[in-house]
């Protein structure tokens, strides 16, 4: 007679497994994500007519932003590190002595509303930041480089709430308030498409 093999009891295994499941679960910690935000032009309006219009923006409104496959950076041509550029780019935004060399300056009435009212402001209208980046520049890096183009933008901002209306943050305003601040200093960071720098 063939002897019996006792068999293990593995019912309990399902719940030890779960529990296991959720333990891993609870206690790791996940990378959090790393993007952008970014508002995307309207599409173009399909008409059969529509002519393509060439943008011509003069060399003196435009900083041209470069990273090259060792995540080196260089803007117009002067080689940076990444801790100055956003100092660079609130000195090319503001170009507070009109700089011949720095965008043109400009002045226009804003309407501020409540207390300030209307005002003459001097600023850049026509300056553009083009991001230009190598197929292979590291994703930090390019991060490290959009995120210094944003911080000098907000800071800006910051100032000009604090300015005209006696804030301490651009988003302490009212949404009309905002739109007048970014009226004045709206983002423009163009993005072309990436290269071959080395």
């Amino acid at each position: 007679m063939a002897k019996k093999i006792p068999q293990i009891n593995a019912s309990s295994m399902a719940d030890i497994s779960f529990l296991l499941l959720i333990f891993f679960l609870v206690t790791t910690s996940m990378d959090v994500n790393k993007g952008l935000a970014r508002r995307l032009p309207p599409p173009p309006q399909n008409q059969p007519n529509q002519e393509k219009l060439d943008l011509k923006i003069k060399k003196r409104n435009l900083m041209i932003v470069k990273i090259n496959s060792h995540n080196q950076l260089m803007v117009n041509g002067e080689i940076m590190e990444v801790s100055r550029l956003k100092d660079e780019v609130k000195k090319f935004i503001l170009n507070k002595e009109n700089n011949p060399n720095l965008p043109e300056v400009v002045e226009d009435e804003f309407d501020f509303g409540g207390t300030v009212g209307q005002k003459k402001v001097k600023y850049t209208k026509d300056h553009v930041i083009s991001v230009q980046n190598d197929v292979d520049t590291k994703y930090e890096t390019y991060l490290d480089v959009q995120n210094e183009l944003v911080r000098a933008y907000n800071e800006i901002r910051d100032e000009s709430a604090s300015y005209y209306y006696h804030v301490k943050h651009f988003n302490d305003l009212s949404e009309s308030q905002q739109k007048v601040i970014q009226k004045i200093y709206p983002q423009k960071i163009s993005e072309a498409e990436p290269k071959n720098y080395n």
